[in-house]
């Protein structure tokens, strides 16, 4: 083929600007640019020259953290950090006085186990580009020093001429320089399941898409079909499995919402608590001077530790199990922890179109004769449907008739088509479970499917008209011919013993036509026929649909020479065209609904043609008519900048390559959208890794999405994305509920523990083991049953709130100092009465009991409360939440056993209480259940006010 362009300079280097457009060049030139001869391949010299020059062909990686330097990481934590500083402060107070360090010991225990806790969140290894190195080829066919050798796949270096044969793996990619019917499978790197036909001798343009070059193979697809000698171009890190690796390790992950929230809390706790330790010190200095300093810092100690939730990450990350568990037994597998809560931040779901929104089953649809057109219904490869005759057929709409009812004309011109629809076909239909299936190409099972509901059986007819010859498919002839002799008496005309079906392109087919077969009657094709058919044609291609043309003849006689086969499928006779789709799942259009009463985007990115992603997108609510498809060739021209305005607008991307997704997930995260996006192929590994959550297909997926995925669909159903996001909403908003009652107690906690020394009270009210204990038990556990609340109505009736705000927004963090401020003044009143009695009765310990007590049981009431922001507790059935009426009950007799069991008193430093003091603390702590429920009701009257 001649040069475009003009022919590169020879030499061995090869230059950056050409090793990215190999299509571009022909055989001569390319063989030319690498300096490799054909007949003879490298020498020994030439391949250790290229070796120190371009490496080993493999995929390189980075070494990411260490398991020790993970582990540290978790101790660099501020709260951590206080508590440590605490624990060793109160350990040397305590061997001070000459007293067991148990406060010490408890506080290092829990800082120990939270340490631990978020090394095993963290230490997961990245395995993405480890699953890489697997999809090279272990042994290679080469030509060198005019010899055929077998070598490692690691040894190849661009300018290598290898061979490939059916079965093999590409180990390398390259430019073809022979190919006998090759077929390779590449949808580890273009996501498209159907094998490509390869061809040698094309050139094509520079910015044909990755899935359109047919001269080129590439490093990690499969050959299920033919031969072909392949010049090796490029190795290692320069293919395009090795670019997909670059990528990868290019994308920095981001810390979750949770994390970043988590992270905010810890530092605004830790920054109030030591501001208040500072206040209680140096005002407790001023009116006491340095004569009670150790006491005073016993005070701060208290604080310190009252002011931390110890139980909190334990809480979230139980919380996070059981909503991964949850969404388990809805189809989604969740493989990092805080992917669950970012779920329900997502934004945008950005979706492939084949086997996620669709069946990915080809399934015709629509039948069209020359002077009829038939809606086809039925679902998937199952032989069961009818044919609705239509009584308007335009671009815009597709209007079955009220009774649809098939004439005997109508059913003359379909029986023929649906019997050479059976005929011309190789695939089998197969039934097991009421589950049906084809063995063989998706479009043959489509049209075997079709002949099965017009009650067509190929069993049966073939043995009417069994094949006795074939005309095989070509992408050059662009149709499929097969002969069958006639045992079929009834349709058999004078002289003709065969009979000849055709089917393919309909343009090519349509020209090899002189005769339509019309109700019954084959008349001669007229132009203004042709022309009728041709728009019928372009009809059902506009609605993204794959287009087949049938025809048949009979033959007297025919010959399947090569030079003859032309004439045989000449003179045929036209029955007509159908249109067949990859279906939508009946699911995913109710879930796209959802997804926009959610407030999220369905976006459509896949590597399909324009007008079918078009139609598919329309059917299922994605977009509507008319809006823009925008393409990878024109997104290449967009710079990034250009194309963050635009995905402002597109939602569906068709006929892209890798680069292009990340490129797409970068732009809408540039626009402040939280993108989930799903993939199966290795060229999807860098978009899911960028996206905020990446989301793997479990039954199509390489290893490689998995690994770099958040979470796998194991039936790969857009559906069960939707029904995730909506566990991830209710996770988030049962982690706000117990964020805001475990800090509202600790609030409680720290401002009644700094007004004692402002009071005068010669001692500390809690110690810190009394307060590890409420923040790990008391709160505890009503916060575990809290994370298994049910979903309040309308979860998924509003938009996602932002990933990006405070923990501490829409009042959260108002609710929690207006609840601490209510805990601290019931405890603080309580705790001057009882302090004032305690001096006069000669126990003067027992006013810390009571304040200890007081504070526990408040809780109880309050976790009743916060089950609703709006609901009173009498509204809410309290057996919908069974784990709470547990949690209180166990929480409340583990309190009374830290006061009458004479063990657990004398270790926690306990007072036994008498019934009057236990009722007056019961009395105190009712009193918090009654004002939240009653702000409930000022808020509901405030609210029908306005």
């Amino acid at each position: 083929m001649a040069s475009t362009q003009p022919s590169p300079a020879s030499g061995d280097r090869i230059s950056v600007q050409t090793a990215s457009t190999w299509h571009t060049q022909t055989i001569e030139e390319t063989l030319q640019l690498i300096n490799t001869d054909p007949k003879q391949g490298l020498n020994s010299q030439q391949v250790t020259q290229k070796q120190q020059e371009y490496g080993l062909n493999e995929i390189e990686t980075t070494e990411g953290r260490k398991p020790l330097e993970i582990l540290w990481d978790q101790f660099t934590n501020i709260m951590l950090v206080m508590l440590i500083a605490v624990a060793i402060v109160s350990a040397i107070l305590d061997l001070r006085n000459n007293n067991f360090p148990k406060d010490a010991i408890a506080i290092f225990a829990i800082v120990i186990l939270n340490g631990l806790l978020g090394y095993f969140q963290e230490s997961r290894a990245e395995k993405a580009l480890a699953a890489l190195k697997t999809l090279s080829s272990p042994k290679v066919r080469v030509l060198r020093d005019g010899e055929m050798a077998e070598v490692e796949s690691p040894q190849l270096v661009p300018g290598d001429i290898i061979f490939l044969e059916a079965g093999v793996q590409v180990a390398a990619d390259g430019r073809l320089i022979e190919a006998q019917n090759l077929q390779v499978r590449e949808a580890t790197l273009t996501g498209e399941a159907a094998a490509v036909t390869k061809h040698a001798e094309t050139q094509l343009p520079e910015d044909t898409a990755l899935g359109d070059r047919i001269n080129l193979v590439f490093q990690g697809t499969e050959v299920v079909g033919g031969r072909a000698t392949v010049l090796v171009t490029d190795t290692g890190m320069k293919t395009q499995l090795g670019q997909i690796a670059t990528m990868l390790q290019s994308v920095e992950t981001e810390p979750t919402p949770l994390q970043q929230r988590m992270s905010q809390l810890g530092n605004v706790l830790v920054t109030g608590s030591l501001l208040l330790v500072a206040l209680v010190v140096v005002g407790g200095i001023i009116r006491t001077g340095f004569e009670y300093f150790e006491h005073l810092l016993e005070v701060s100690l208290s604080m310190a530790v009252a002011v931390v939730p110890e139980g909190l990450p334990a809480v979230v990350t139980v919380t996070l199990a059981i909503g991964t568990q949850r969404m388990v037994r809805r189809n989604a597998l969740i493989r990092k922890l805080p992917a669950v809560e970012t779920l329900g931040s997502v934004t945008t779901i950005c979706s492939d179109k084949t086997g996620t929104l669709t069946q990915n089953k080809m399934v015709v649809q629509w039948v069209r004769t020359l002077n009829h057109a038939f809606l086809v219904t039925g679902e998937g490869y199952a032989p069961w449907g009818e044919f609705q005759p239509l009584h308007q057929f335009s671009d815009q709409e597709l209007n079955p008739l009220e009774k649809p009812r098939l004439t005997s004309e109508q059913q003359q011109e379909l029986q023929p088509l649906c019997v050479a629809s059976v005929l011309c076909n190789d695939a089998q239909l197969q039934h097991q479970n009421d589950n049906w299936t084809i063995l063989g190409d998706p479009t043959e099972g489509a049209l075997l499917a079709l002949g099965g509901k017009a009650g067509i059986s190929k069993q049966t007819w073939n043995e009417q008209l069994p094949r006795i010859g074939e005309i095989p498919f070509s992408s050059e002839r662009k149709r499929m011919s097969v002969i069958c002799q006639d045992n079929h008496r009834e349709s058999r005309t004078e002289n003709a013993q065969y009979q000849i079906f055709t089917k393919g392109s309909p343009e090519l087919i349509l020209q090899r036509c002189d005769i339509v077969q019309t109700e019954g009657q084959s008349i001669t094709l007229q132009p203004e026929h042709r022309q009728q058919i041709l728009e019928q044609n372009d009809q059902l291609a506009a609605k993204g649909l794959r287009v087949l043309g049938l025809a048949y003849k009979p033959l007297e006689k025919f010959s399947l020479e090569p030079t003859d086969a032309e004439t045989t499928e000449d003179r045929l006779i036209w029955l007509g065209l159908v249109g067949m789709l990859d279906a939508p799942r009946p699911e995913v259009t109710e879930a796209v609904k959802r997804c926009r009463e959610a407030g999220i985007r369905p976006v459509m990115i896949t590597g399909d043609h324009q007008l079918t992603a078009a139609s598919i997108a329309q059917q299922l609510g994605i977009s509507a008519s008319g809006d823009r498809v925008l393409t990878g060739q024109q997104l290449q021209h967009l710079s990034q900048s250009e194309l963050e305005q635009e995905v402002k607008q597109v939602n569906v991307y068709a006929r892209v390559a890798p680069e292009h997704k990340l490129r797409i997930v970068q732009a809408l995260q540039k626009q402040g959208e939280f993108v989930a996006m799903t993939g199966d192929g290795v060229n999807d590994a860098p978009a899911l890794k960028q996206a905020d959550i990446g989301i793997a297909m479990g039954i199509t997926g390489t290893d490689v999405s998995k690994e770099a995925s958040d979470m796998i669909l194991l039936d790969d159903n857009f559906a069960t994305i939707v029904a995730a996001t909506e566990e991830g909403r209710v996770v988030y908003s049962n982690i706000r509920r117990f964020v805001k009652y475990i800090l509202g107690s600790n609030i409680g906690e720290v401002l009644t523990i700094a007004a004692a020394p402002l009071l005068g009270l010669g001692e500390v009210p809690l110690t810190p083991l009394q307060i590890l204990w409420m923040n790990l038990v008391t709160d505890g556990l009503p916060a575990l049953a809290l994370a298994l609340e049910p979903p309040e109505p309308g979860v998924m009736k509003r938009p996602p709130h932002s990933p990006r705000e405070s923990i501490f927004a829409r009042g959260l963090g108002i609710y929690m100092v207006r609840i601490g401020l209510i805990f601290s003044i019931l405890t603080i009143v309580l705790m001057v009465w009882a302090y004032g009695v305690a001096q006069t009765s000669g126990d003067p310990g027992r006013w810390k009991t009571m304040v200890f007590t007081t504070l526990c049981l408040a809780q109880m009431g309050h976790a009743w409360a916060v089950r609703s922001d709006t609901r009173l507790t009498i509204q809410l059935n309290p057996f919908s939440n069974p784990y709470l009426v547990a949690a209180v009950s166990l929480t409340t007799i583990l309190q009374f056993m830290l006061i009458y069991v004479a063990p657990l008193r004398e270790f926690f430093g306990t007072h036994w209480l008498s019934g009057t003091e236990l009722a007056i603390c019961l009395g105190f702590s009712s009193l918090m259940f009654v004002w939240i429920e009653m702000e409930k009701l000022v808020q509901r009257w405030w609210k029908n006010r306005k």
